[in-house]
């Protein structure tokens, strides 16, 4: 009996298969697939974020209770990346991205008909499990497929689309808000990130290296065992961990800052997320960096500038604080796709289990320094950004450490 994922095996003997480049259509299709699964995905996990104050004031909760719709969508994503990764492997990198962005999208667009806030805590919680599929799966699959000369620019690509969805998913409702209620506002957010999930569905190529193997627990014990192992591998899980915290604990108590310290009204503080565009262009660029340079040297000179960039933030100014998000926000974005392609490169076997392993660092890190650093900044601004400091040489150490280890090993 003919096996029913066939269709997704392994075709690599034949001739005519070779890893895409810029030459394949295919390429195309991935480049354009990456950036719009991006685009879904984030808007989709940041849905809520710009209208919790609308969420507090319309349902009568306090601003934590509120909080939940988006904690809840992170948490249910850190749940499931890596059962879904796993079960990537028996069904297919393509099926699980193309159901994960569907789903997730959809569970956007009926946040705006549910009647409580219980229900729509829980629907987010059904949206961080479902859109988990996107980030767990898109490094393994892009690995396979992409010639590895060009991964590191497709993972850019992907990385932008991130940092766009993320940005537009606050400023659609954002802005929208001044106009009408909270429920249409997030409405207008879900329609553009549901086009960009049927356009995900629609270019992404079909798989040709990809190879279905049986699931058993005692191989997926081994091949996370394994993964830990390799002093490669274990450099580049630390990385998300401690630049992903950093990054998210900026900008979570940058707006405290404007708004307390400089006195800035909140509505001109929330154009601070545009300085998100910033990583977006630099993300784009990552490929011809990594060409030029080596992907080792281009992770250690981001990790360095973004260290530089912190440094401006002890000076008590608006535009020297700023310069400080800047900086930073612009070299997080590139590391961060430059890293990830990296894992893909190192990880020649169970690569999805590896790509999990990455992103559940990433979001580990997001929760958990994220929580820890508003400790440091009720202490003081400056003890807040000497904590982000020292997160940030450690992954600067971590960084030329996986690069030292890879020249010995060559």
């Amino acid at each position: 009996m003919p096996d029913p994922l066939a269709d997704t095996a392994n075709t690599a003997n034949t001739a005519d298969v070779h890893p895409l480049t810029p030459e394949d259509k295919g390429y195309k299709m991935a480049l354009i697939a990456s950036l719009c699964s991006g685009l879904a995905s984030y808007n989709a996990l940041y849905a809520t974020q710009a209208v919790l104050p609308a969420l507090s004031e319309d349902f009568g909760i306090s601003p934590s209770l509120a909080a939940l719709t988006v904690s809840a969508t992170t948490g249910g994503l850190a749940l499931m990346v890596i059962p879904l990764s796993i079960v990537s492997e028996r069904f297919g990198r393509r099926h699980v991205i193309q159901a994960s962005v569907l789903a997730a999208t959809i569970l956007s667009l009926a946040l705006v008909a549910l009647p409580s806030i219980q229900s729509i805590i829980a629907v987010r919680l059904l949206q961080g499990i479902a859109v988990a599929g996107v980030p767990a799966v898109t490094m393994a699959f892009l690995s396979e497929e992409i010639d590895r000369r060009y991964l590191p620019r497709i993972m850019g690509f992907y990385i932008a689309g991130n940092s766009l969805g993320g940005l537009i998913g606050r400023l659609i409702p954002g802005i929208a808000l001044e106009f009408t209620n909270w429920r249409i506002a997030t409405l207008l957010s879900a329609v553009f990130a549901f086009s960009m999930a049927l356009l995900t569905t629609w270019v992404l190529p079909k798989q040709q290296f990809f190879t279905p193997k049986k699931i058993t627990l005692s191989h997926e014990v081994q091949a996370f065992t394994n993964h830990l192992r390799d002093p490669i591998l274990l450099k580049l899980f630390l990385l998300p961990f401690l630049l992903m915290g950093s990054f998210v604990s900026l900008y979570n108590y940058m707006t405290f800052r404007l708004i307390h310290t400089f006195g800035l009204p909140e509505s001109l503080t929330a154009l601070v997320f545009v300085i998100y565009l910033s990583g977006t262009w630099t993300s784009t660029r990552t490929g011809k960096m990594v060409n030029s340079f080596g992907q080792s040297k281009v992770v250690v000179a981001c990790i360095a500038l973004a260290l530089v960039g912190l440094f401006f933030a002890f000076i008590p100014t608006i535009p020297t604080t700023l310069v400080a998000v800047l900086l930073f926000t612009a070299t997080f974005f590139p590391a961060h796709s430059i890293a990830s392609a990296w894992v893909g490169d190192v990880a020649r076997q169970d690569r999805a289990e590896a790509s999990s392993l990455y992103i559940l660092s990433y979001y580990l890190g997001s929760s958990v320094i994220g929580w820890v650093s508003g400790y440091f900044f009720a202490h003081s601004w400056g003890l807040f950004i000497g904590w982000l400091i020292l997160l940030t040489f450690i992954a600067l150490v971590t960084a030329i450490a996986a690069m030292r280890r890879v020249r010995a090993d060559s």
